[in-house]
């Protein structure tokens, strides 16, 4: 435990060194910032995989002492080869990619080109799955050269790279590739953290919480059930958490990850975040398109293709004018049942766009399979329109297994009020409605208000939910006709039982207290009248002056 602590901590260090050697040469918070980052941090992770699995593999590697980079030295091409032949869950690097071979020509005149030209070949090796696919089947490579990112000659551009390798060098990932979820969770979010700000971008809307991301997750999965090929799904996955903490609640190597999102920022974070956790083979099913006009995951019939869970935090409002009139009149996969929202006519970048993911996720969601997404608050009320729609169909199909409402702030980056709409495409004849908005404390995140659910928090509402317990305040399971009669409302607070407390007192008591509230009545009127008389000698004197 101690060790892991240790290096989670290094890691973190490794981490501000690379953000250090960025600022100092001119990218601190700039677009490339992220990707020398990430870059460079994957290099420093694949490197180290790559030399804990030889290890495995042969461990007569290191046995009486030996270094393994002299003993890989020391091979032949073919033995090396039959090395890299043995080591199926891990990529493939050239003893000339692995960093103390870099490292030994870090005093070159063009170690900035050494360096690019490693990135290269590394992406050039594993080039059947290191690669973002667009929506159009044509293919980005997710590692690329770093020295033209920043500007200057060949003398800044070989001291930039040299501080990199330097960077890297100090410590070994080895010990902690068993570590697991837990450990790199808390990592990618230590890397995210500069980047899920409001001076993000639209980059901050894919940031969801981990404490809010692990709660979707453990509802969705049956504690002790033993699943087997599932196939997840996220739309409008950002950075891939949502589908990080389900896959390792159902089992990382019991699941297959699918996504799409429109930003390739976000796609290569996933990524990363896939290889951390030990998930690479669904590297080739992340899509960087848009899933509205352009949903690329498809069955062999040409039809949206269906998974076992679908998750998602879209983007609630997005300029998506440009493609609204192709969402009402073309949609060949029939997603939009309760329409396709307006565009305001002053903001334009206000168009509720995630009720056409929701549309979406619903119809994403094979038979008997299970969905989650986080939607405003105000969806659960609104009175009419495609919310209101959206609703009726999940009640009136018996879709609709539950909803959590979120505390407020739970989110740093928006101060819009979030719930999660859980769907059961098994069927389901009581929901559960949780309304844990009183739940957490409340602390500063720099500028910002952030609420943070504590442990005992996250229990209660998963506890609660999973037993479909109604707790006063906490959570109600109306009926479905409780609903329909309710104007299919799913925020919880209007199904609690309203309570008058009941005090026994004696006539006396009670004509006690009726004298003194008319007491009290009797002073606010006096009061109220010696004001209104005061304010009327005021405005005399106003006009006569």
């Amino acid at each position: 435990m101690e060790e892991t602590l240790s290096i989670q901590q290094q890691t973190k260090d490794l981490i501000d060194r690379l953000k250090s050697t960025t600022s100092v040469n001119g990218l601190g918070n700039s677009g490339n910032e992220y990707v020398v980052i990430v870059q460079i941090f994957l290099y420093k992770f694949l490197n180290d995989k790559f030399i804990y699995s030889a290890k495995k593999e042969m461990p007569e590697l290191v046995e009486d002492g030996k270094d393994i980079y002299d003993s890989l030295s020391a091979m032949s091409d073919d033995e090396y080869e039959e090395l890299c032949d043995l080591m199926e869950d891990t990529v493939i690097l050239n003893r000339e990619h692995l960093i103390p071979f870099v490292s030994q020509r870090r005093n070159d005149d063009n170690f900035a080109k050494i360096l690019d030209s490693t990135m290269e070949g590394i992406a050039s090796l594993n080039q059947e799955v290191f690669y973002i696919v667009n929506e159009d089947d044509s293919r980005v490579p997710i590692i690329h050269p770093i020295s033209d990112l920043i500007s200057g000659g060949a003398t800044k551009k070989n001291a930039f790279c040299k501080s990199l390798i330097d960077d890297i060098s100090s410590f070994s990932f080895e010990t902690i590739f068993d570590a697991g979820y837990d450990f790199f969770s808390t990592i990618f979010e230590y890397l995210l953290k500069d980047y899920n700000s409001n001076g993000g971008g639209t980059y901050a809307e894919y940031y969801t919480p981990h404490s809010v991301a692990n709660i979707m997750a453990r509802l969705l999965v049956d504690d002790g059930k033993d699943y087997r090929s599932m196939k997840i799904y996220d739309p409008a996955a950002g950075t891939g958490t949502l589908l990080i903490a389900l896959a390792h609640a159902i089992g990382e190597r019991k699941c297959a990850v699918y996504t799409q999102d429109i930003s390739e920022k976000s796609s290569t974070m996933l990524m990363l975040n896939l290889i951390l956790n030990g998930m690479a083979e669904s590297l080739t099913h992340v899509i960087k398109g848009n899933t509205m006009t352009h949903p690329f995951h498809k069955d062999e019939n040409g039809k949206l293709k269906q998974f076992d869970f679908v998750v998602s935090n879209p983007p609630f409002k997005l300029d998506f004018s440009d493609y609204q009139n192709q969402l009402k009149t073309n949609d060949p996969f029939k997603r939009f049942f309760a329409g396709v929202p307006k565009i305001p006519n002053k903001k334009k970048e206000s168009m509720e766009i995630y009720l056409c993911f929701f549309q979406h996720v619903i119809a994403s969601i094979r038979d008997a399979g299970r969905g989650a997404i986080v939607v405003p608050t105000g969806f659960l009320t609104a009175q009419s329109g495609i919310p209101l729609k959206i609703r009726q169909y999940l009640v009136d199909n018996k879709f609709l297994k539950g909803v959590v409402s979120m505390p407020s702030n739970i989110f740093a980056n928006t101060g819009t009020n979030v719930s999660v709409v859980f769907i059961d495409k098994a069927g389901v004849n009581n929901p559960i409605f949780i309304d844990a908005s009183k739940l957490g404390d409340e602390i500063k995140d720099g500028k910002n208000k952030k609420t943070v659910l504590k442990n005992v928090d996250i229990e209660k509402i998963v506890s609660t939910f999973h037993d479909a317990k109604a707790v006063d305040e906490l959570s109600v399971l109306p009926s479905l006709d409780d609903i329909k009669s309710n104007n299919y409302s799913f925020s919880a607070g209007q199904y609690f039982e309203v309570k008058i407390e009941h005090i026994d007192i004696t006539e006396e008591e009670f004509n006690q207290k009726i004298k003194e509230y008319t007491e009290t009545l009797d002073t606010l009127f006096a009061e109220g009248k010696e004001l209104e008389a005061n304010i009327k000698t005021a405005l005399k004197r106003l006009k006569y002056e």
